[in-house]
């Protein structure tokens, strides 16, 4: 029965680990893309309990392109968000704090333009932190409605050594790193209560590991998937888009 049960766990194993190389292949495929990908025709908002959603903006993460997130946002605009991308520089090397002003600048636009008054923000890794400084640090909590951190290493990762060799072009790899100042300055913060947030894990994230991707007092959702899975696999666009559709903790559905 032993070697049966190691055989049974073996291939289960195995299943996973195919599942997610051609994971990390459909991702490379879509970081390819870049910046210049068509802007995807979004639908009518989606429907929520009290009207109408507000628009997703999807945030990537470090050393990527608006193109990784290609296919969340197909799946996105296909269950009927209205679903923006910006990009965050040729690759995103730049310090959390600097994007995360570029976003809040974009976001003003955005308002100051547009009937829209806040949107709902979907970062992956890096990008999730960007936003979270957004809504911390810079106002944010005045223009976001829910915030989901997709695979954020909110305790830093050691992964990030491995870009260090980019430090002399933005500071990112140096604040990704467990003795971030700036990732200890995120998670002392208050939480404005204005703003849902809900972190989001892979079960299989090398780079951001369930116990790195929680933040204190904030709802969290653990998913069948790895750190590149989180983008690409159907079954979280469905589950990121069942966390917009519920309305916050407390409120009356």
């Amino acid at each position: 029965m032993r070697l049966l049960d190691w055989i049974s766990t073996r291939a289960v194993s195995l299943g996973r680990e195919v599942s997610d190389a051609g994971s990390a292949a459909v991702y490379v495929r879509q970081l390819l893309r870049g910046n210049r990908i068509p802007i995807e025709t979004f639908a009518d908002p989606a429907p929520g309990a009290g009207g109408p959603l507000p628009p997703v903006l999807l945030l990537h993460g470090y050393l990527a392109t608006r193109g990784s997130l290609h296919l969340l946002e197909r799946r996105l605009t296909e269950r009927g968000h209205m679903v923006l991308t910006y990009r965050i520089g040729p690759l995103n090397v730049g310090g959390i704090r600097q994007s995360a002003g570029l976003i809040a600048r974009k976001v003003e636009a955005l308002v100051t333009q547009t009937p829209v008054k806040k949107v709902n923000i979907v970062g992956h890794s890096m990008g999730g932190l960007v936003g979270l400084y957004f809504v911390k640090c810079l106002g944010g909590r005045d223009r976001v409605n829910k915030l989901v951190l997709l695979g954020s290493p909110l305790g830093g990762t050691w992964s990030a050594v491995l870009g260090l060799v980019t430090a002399p072009l933005g500071r990112a790899s140096m604040e990704l790193l467990p003795s971030s100042p700036l990732l200890r300055e995120l998670r002392e913060r208050p939480m404005p209560p204005s703003v849902d947030a809900v972190t989001v894990a892979g079960d299989r994230d090398f780079f951001a590991p369930d116990g790195r991707s929680r933040l204190e007092g904030v709802r969290h959702v653990t998913v069948p998937a790895s750190h590149s899975g989180l983008l690409v696999d159907p079954g979280v666009a469905a589950a990121i888009d069942a966390i917009l559709r519920q309305p916050p903790p407390g409120d009356v559905a």
